[in-house]
């Protein structure tokens, strides 16, 4: 008798639809004409001392009081582009549909004015919406931004995928652990930031492989099994 095949976890198999897709588009070779961007962002609360911290001696370390006055968070919008070593961090109030609108066409006017078009990776978040153009700018305006844009999504539950969150890791560990007063400290500090990454030429090396996926993560395909 013929067999008949069954997908019984469609889910699954669009994950990894959407990771093999980005895995592809990491393995690219280099074509300044089309960067590879990976985009994402995070947020920073702003903390006030309430006590001035003791004065530092030689050989102690800085000690501060655990009380602090909350002062508002900010959000961090971060471009990483591993293959130029280059990112860039822009902080601002919200991280809503406007302000994506505004970080899509500073990436294409601003930061990579001489490509022809940009090959983005970054999470399927609501405002990650090629609508959001059209809701900041002019139709026209928009459809010219939208045409330099080459979106790859990672998967749901996938984020890991994008490099760009390996990038706001290493901000975390070397940068937001301090205390930040008010955003504009925060601005100076992520930009020093930014500046000595970008100037040592550091970026990541990503060697994870669909062959790799496809063994080490044979779980999150669906079994194909005879009915």
């Amino acid at each position: 008798m013929k067999e008949q095949w069954c997908i019984p976890e469609q889910a699954s198999a669009d994950f990894g639809c959407a990771m093999e897709d980005v895995l592809e588009v990491y393995h690219r070779p280099d074509d300044p004409k089309c960067p590879l961007v990976c985009f994402d962002e995070g947020t920073k609360q702003q903390t006030k001392e309430t006590r001035l911290p003791l004065p530092v001696r030689p050989g102690d370390l800085a000690k501060y009081d655990y009380e602090y006055e909350r002062n508002g968070t900010s959000n961090l919008f971060i471009f990483f582009a591993p293959l130029q070593a280059w990112r860039h961090i822009k902080v601002t109030d919200q991280r809503t549909k406007i302000d994506f609108a505004h970080c899509m066409r500073d990436l294409v006017d601003l930061h990579f004015p001489e490509a022809d078009k940009m090959v983005l990776v970054m999470d399927n978040l609501n405002t990650h919406k090629l609508a959001s153009l059209y809701e900041a700018f002019a139709p026209a305006e928009a459809r010219r931004i939208r045409d330099k844009l080459e979106i790859h999504y990672t998967p749901k539950h996938g984020s890991w995928l994008n490099m760009a969150e390996i990038e706001l890791s290493v901000l975390q560990r070397q940068c937001l652990k301090a205390r930040m007063p008010d955003q504009p400290v925060l601005i100076d500090k992520v930009t020093a930031w930014e500046q000595r990454r970008n100037a040592h030429g550091s970026t990541v090396y990503w060697r994870f492989t669909t062959a790799d996926a496809r063994i080490k993560l044979h779980r999150l395909y669906p079994s194909i099994d005879p009915c």
